[in-house]
């Protein structure tokens, strides 16, 4: 079989009357994506380059579920700190200054946002507030155990001039129907005793939780292989061919061990495909017509594990986020603790520096009395669109969807917006078998 010949995969539900949906990425999105469609009685395939779901962006994140962090970040002052930043290694916001022309388009785009940055911020706390019951009914229904903690979300500040600030956002949170109010630094040390140090005062979230993304992810992937759902692993998207039978999915086989491609082009012919590729979904958007201004922005986190009963009892239980620091934590069991921060905008990188690492090892040994001896580092990117919201919609040409571009808020948002885009396929579906 020479290179331009095809190998079709043949669909096993291929002469059913139920749609065909292709689900390209097995990551959060893609898999809560892939739930829901198949709830609603569509025939799922979903496709990834990796060869287990969860194992990029949805590996390792900060843990938290927290429409405490809706705030969109189309502030001019951000940008500011990333310039003034720009040439110190350890700054919460790097931006290399090596300039590309995706940078600087993202760039201009996210300015232009700044306009936006109050209905942005209230219709993300919407979005978070809503993906919670969701994500809390797919746990249930499927009995997934992901380290959830239900114990609210702490943030901290270090100074009054930083407690005053955050009133703003914290006045558009509340507007968007968040419960959270301030707390003094007495009320800090009530409600996370393992904390240490002095702060002037924070704002708590009690309806605001915590879980491991990689666990959930994996569980929910288990139950939609239960269910029928079919997933291929190991496969990179080439084409998105559109006809009247619907839209052809070509894709490589790679190898398992150097990620290269191994094989004759695969097809698979589907009525649909929605697009939940993460940083991935800005060159597969490409392939259907569209443009989707994803670009990758890198956060880092360490996962500390509790080896001794000191450092158990050393670490918190509720999750925090110290502003100053722009860092944030979750505990997954007795026995990790998660600690995450930094952006990093230096394309698609996902190399592991140690000097961004470092600063969180510090932070943590700053504050808890807990070993560090045993530490996992880890860098991920965050697919951000440059107003800060997720494109839940349809392509330009029928049988084509979107569900990506989440930023820093996949984990929150993830099973709202899955909703949202089922809801959207499910109601094209007599068009979708008209092609």
């Amino acid at each position: 079989m020479g290179r331009d010949d095809y190998l079709v995969i043949a669909h096993p539900l291929s002469g059913a009357t139920m749609p065909r949906i292709a689900v390209l990425g097995a990551g959060i999105t893609g898999v809560t994506t892939a739930y829901l469609l198949n709830q609603a009685g569509l025939d799922v395939t979903v496709i990834d380059r990796k060869l287990y779901p969860a194992m990029e962006t949805s590996y390792a994140n900060g843990g938290q579920l927290s429409a405490s962090n809706a705030e969109v970040w189309n502030q001019v002052s951000t940008l500011a700190k990333g310039l003034r930043w720009m040439f110190q290694p350890d700054a919460p916001l790097l931006m290399n200054p090596r300039p590309s022309w995706h940078k600087a388009v993202w760039l201009a785009e996210f300015l232009w946002a700044v306009r936006k940055y109050r209905q942005n911020t209230i219709a993300t706390t919407r979005l978070a507030i809503e993906a919670r019951q969701h994500l809390y009914a797919m746990a249930q229904q499927e009995g997934i155990d992901f380290d959830l903690e239900r114990r609210g979300i702490l943030h901290v500040y270090h100074d009054r001039a930083g407690f005053e600030a955050a009133a703003r956002g914290n006045a558009l949170l509340q507007a968007g129907g968040l419960e959270r109010h301030a707390v003094t630094p007495e009320e800090i040390r009530r409600i996370e005793p393992a904390l240490q140090g002095h702060y002037h005062g924070g704002y708590y979230t009690p309806s605001d939780a915590t879980g491991d993304i990689h666990k959930f992810t994996r569980g929910l992937a288990r139950a939609c292989e239960r269910r029928g759902v079919r997933f291929l692993h190991g496969r990179d998207i080439t084409g998105l061919d559109h006809s009247q039978a619907g839209v052809r999915v070509d894709m490589a086989p790679l190898d398992a061990g150097t990620g290269e491609r191994v094989a004759d082009i695969e097809s698979l012919q589907v009525d649909a495909v929605v697009i939940c590729a993460g940083v991935g979904s800005r060159r597969l958007a490409a392939l259907a017509g569209d443009r989707v201004n994803v670009y990758p922005v890198k956060g880092y986190s360490i996962t500390v594990h509790l080896d001794d009963e000191a450092s158990v009892r050393g670490a918190p239980w509720t999750s925090l986020l110290d502003e100053r620091a722009k860092i944030v934590t979750s505990r997954l069991g007795r026995d990790r603790f998660r600690v995450a921060g930094t952006a990093e905008f230096n394309g698609e990188n996902r190399d592991i520096r140690a000097d961004r690492v470092e600063p969180l090892l510090r932070w943590t040994r700053a504050h808890f009395a807990m070993d560090t001896s045993r530490v996992v580092p880890w860098a991920g990117l965050r697919p951000m669109m440059p107003d800060m919201m997720p494109r839940v919609q349809r392509g330009k040409r029928p049988g084509v969807y979107y569900n990506t571009g989440h930023g820093h808020l996949g984990w929150t948002l993830s099973a709202a917006t899955a909703a949202g885009i089922a809801a959207l396929v499910q109601a094209d579906l007599p068009g979708l078998r008209q092609m």
